[in-house]
């Protein structure tokens, strides 16, 4: 079928790829029924513990930098004065620079 052949050649990341970040999203969004069932995916395809974890810990400094620069805003917005480090680089400013 030519509409089957068209989504193959359009395929720009591989299903294991696009599971982990499928993976780091539900963890990020606090989505425990959706981690769970990408667990399972996941694990049945060959993806391993380590990798889940792996992506899992880059979500979470990934989502802990964004309150952080949430928190900043808000307190610049409020008045107070606080300097919240970033988890993942203590010495950025405006941006967390997740890696």
């Amino acid at each position: 079928m030519e509409t089957a052949k068209i989504r193959t050649e359009e395929r720009v990341l591989e299903d294991k790829i696009e599971n982990l970040i499928a993976i780091g999203a539900a963890m990020a969004a606090n989505c425990i029924p959706c981690f769970e069932q990408l667990y399972e995916k996941a694990i049945t395809s060959g993806i391993s513990a380590d990798q889940i974890r792996r992506a899992s810990e880059i979500a979470a400094r990934v989502k802990n930098g964004a309150h952080v620069a949430l928190t900043r805003s808000i307190d610049e917005l409020i008045g107070i004065e606080k300097n919240q480090a970033f988890s993942c680089n203590p010495a950025a400013d405006k941006s967390c620079r997740c890696r």
